[in-house]
């Protein structure tokens, strides 16, 4: 089956999906995004994505480029005639289409829209969070407003390739004082030996996660504690589990660190009952 994407008011056939040249996304990585998980014919945390998506446009003064009940249709619209059951849904807005110039357009302009939709299987996400996953530790080289999930992203995808070559799945971005800060594309979580959960304070220096946001909800059903604070990479090593967190992955286990294996190299219980029950208490909306 052929995918389709909506590009500024219409649905088209993926593979013709286009934007002008000169729009700002390309030109300047002048827009912002967002990722919802979809699961079991349900998209996860819809509200928290659009409030978080809100603050990143205001953030940039960029205008919403519809109403938000609007866009939640489409989104849903984009998301049916892909026929998605499990997956992922992308949405990008940029500033717009204007000749090339590093002030703003003219207030007229419309923001650009895209949105595409994805299949991915339950079954192998399982079957790696069953094994657990390696991640990397990088310096933190990124532009200090990482709380706005814009699309300038030339760090994140660097690092994400150097894991890979050194054949793990993330890396985690680290201060000069050896705090680990997130990672290319997710949220950093150890759990202590004590069974508390700990992952940074998003209020400055990482992304505040909706899928990070509703594992506090998680742990509150589960009965655990949950500390905002920075831990070390040697702290990370030495915890009793360590995991990841996003709405492509949801939670997934980390097993190794720069080499070092976490704990006994397996996935954690407390981990996994994480992920076992994020589903029964994430907000779920019928996506059809």
């Amino acid at each position: 089956m052929s995918r389709i994407a909506y590009v500024n008011g219409q649905y088209v056939q993926h593979s013709d999906a286009g934007v002008h040249i000169e729009d700002r996304g390309y030109q300047f990585a002048d827009g912002v995004y967002e990722v919802c998980e979809i699961a079991r014919d349900n998209i996860m945390d819809m509200t928290r994505h659009l409030d978080r998506l809100g603050r990143s446009l205001s953030e940039l003064k960029i205008a919403w480029p519809m109403e938000r009940k609007a866009l939640q249709l489409i989104i849903r619209e984009v998301v049916r005639r892909n026929k998605v059951h499990n997956g992922l849904v992308y949405l990008q807005v940029t500033r717009g289409v204007a000749r090339r110039d590093h002030v703003f357009p003219s207030a007229d302009t419309p923001p650009s829209l895209v949105i595409t939709a994805k299949r991915t299987s339950p079954a192998a996400s399982a079957a790696r969070a069953a094994k657990g996953i390696k991640v990397i530790t990088v310096p933190e080289n990124r532009w200090e407003r990482v709380d706005i999930k814009s699309v300038g992203l030339l760090p994140n995808v660097l690092a994400r390739q150097q894991a890979k070559e050194q054949g793990a799945q993330e890396a985690w971005f680290v201060d000069p004082d050896g705090t680990v800060k997130e990672g290319a594309a997710t949220n950093a979580w150890i759990v202590t030996k004590d069974g508390v959960l700990i992952t940074r304070s998003a209020e400055t220096g990482i992304l505040r996660g909706i899928t990070r946001t509703t594992i506090f909800d998680v742990a509150k059903k589960l009965g655990l504690k949950i500390e905002e604070r920075g831990f070390s990479v040697d702290e990370a090593k030495n915890a009793k589990e360590a995991f990841i967190s996003a709405a492509t992955t949801v939670i997934m286990p980390v097993v190794d660190i720069d080499g070092v294996v976490v704990a006994n190299g397996h996935p954690g219980t407390i981990t996994l009952s994480l992920r076992e029950a994020f589903f029964e208490i994430a907000e779920k909306t019928p996506s059809c």
